[in-house]
């Protein structure tokens, strides 16, 4: 039997923010990983100008990338065990975090151009 999708739950703000983390995590100039444990920090999150937040390479809707400002879904992560955050300030994904099949979560992302 395949793997349930979202199979902890998780709401469209959680998994768009889980998303969009796993996303700054694949890149070194965004997060840094632990090499004893694979768990990867994310100690600067970036901020909307405008309408968008450049989230690595990619450009989203500052609605999109709202989770990154909401305490609740950081905590949600956490007791769902994918995060440990120390809000607003860093968040690392665990194992789980970094595996957490999103499907995108239905993010409309574009290059950036800027």
């Amino acid at each position: 039997m395949a793997p349930k999708k979202n199979s902890l739950k998780l709401n469209p703000l959680q998994l768009r923010t889980l998303a969009l983390l796993q996303e700054l995590a694949r890149h070194p100039e965004t997060s840094s990983r632990d090499p004893n444990t694979g768990e990867v920090l994310i100690a600067h999150l970036p901020h909307a100008h405008g309408d968008h937040v450049h989230v690595g390479a990619l450009v989203v809707s500052a609605r999109d990338a709202s989770g990154f400002a909401n305490a609740a879904v950081w905590a949600a992560l956490e007791r769902k065990g994918l995060a440990r955050g120390d809000f607003p300030h860093a968040i690392t994904l665990t194992a789980p975090g970094l595996a957490y099949d999103t499907g995108l979560a239905g993010i409309r992302a574009s290059r950036s151009d800027h």
